[in-house]
């Protein structure tokens, strides 16, 4: 476990993130969550987080209320990533512990959070990546 200790954000990123623009539709999530199962994807304008979109957010699109019993599907459509993100969402920097990661997953009940240098985007940290950092942790161990 101590290997997991000494872990830091970097080490278990995923680099490289898809993003997508305010103006992004809800139909064009839609394709994306579709083709790569991301659990969400970060929202930038000008180069910055302006926000994230989840699986969870673009479901709750089509919630019926009371309000709207029968969602217009084409209406709802063609809401933007701007208009259904989750604003100011929860940042780690390369160099937080992965035990930090883990204690806020718990947490909030999330699945993963951007990583951010300075105020650029540098990747994505998972549940997936911290099992990962876990079961490597674990390898070491066993090796020794």
């Amino acid at each position: 476990m101590h290997g997991f200790l000494e872990a830091r954000v970097a080490d278990y990123m995923t680099p490289g993130v898809v993003s997508v623009s305010p103006r992004a539709t809800v139909l064009e999530l839609e394709d994306l969550f579709t083709t790569h199962d991301f659990n969400g994807v970060p929202v930038l304008e000008d180069g910055a987080l302006a926000g994230v979109v989840t699986k969870f957010d673009l479901l709750k699109v089509f919630e019926f209320t009371g309000q709207n019993v029968m969602p217009l599907y084409d209406q709802l459509g063609r809401l933007t990533a701007g208009q259904i993100m989750t604003r100011d969402p929860i940042t780690f920097p390369p160099d937080a512990p992965l035990a930090r990661v883990l204690q806020t997953l718990i947490a909030l009940r999330v699945k993963s959070f951007p990583v951010l240098d300075g105020p650029r985007l540098v990747g994505i940290i998972a549940r997936e990546d911290v099992v990962r950092a876990l079961r490597d942790a674990r390898e070491v161990k066993r090796s020794v």
